[in-house]
């Protein structure tokens, strides 16, 4: 009784066809061919020392100007690549510029430390410890 079998559902070619149909295009839903390729902009370039002895290794090659200018813009700092931020953690120190002009002369903003005579006295004071002067 545990062992019943089904009948196997013969399966006409038209059935079958329409299957593999539906399998093909799910597949071509997931795939995307690439065609173009470049160098990964962040990722780290290793050089490989030439010999000194080979020939092929001491010709010189032009210098290929577009994959420059990719290796030169990677290199730069994300203000320099981009006019507004693209990450919200960057948002943070993105206007590293201050709000007020700070001029050192301007006494509103800078309150600088001023010594004089009772001043001098008391750091002096505070800096051997205070408690001992009184005993």
């Amino acid at each position: 009784m545990a062992g019943h079998q089904r009948e196997k559902v013969v399966l006409d070619e038209v059935h079958h066809n329409q299957i593999l149909r539906e399998l093909y295009l799910r597949e071509l839903r997931t795939q995307k061919l690439y065609t173009e390729y470049h160098v990964n902009p962040l990722g780290k370039v290793h050089t490989i020392t030439r010999k000194p002895m080979a020939w092929h290794d001491n010709l010189e090659e032009p210098a290929d100007a577009r994959f420059l200018n990719l290796i030169h813009h990677a290199a730069q700092g994300p203000r320099k690549k981009y006019p507004e931020t693209q990450t919200e953690s960057q948002e943070i120190g993105w206007d590293s510029e201050p709000l007020v002009n700070p001029e050192r002369n301007d006494r509103r903003l800078n309150h600088f430390r001023v010594y004089n005579d009772i001043t001098l006295y008391k750091a002096k004071l505070w800096s051997l410890g205070e408690d001992n002067s009184r005993k």
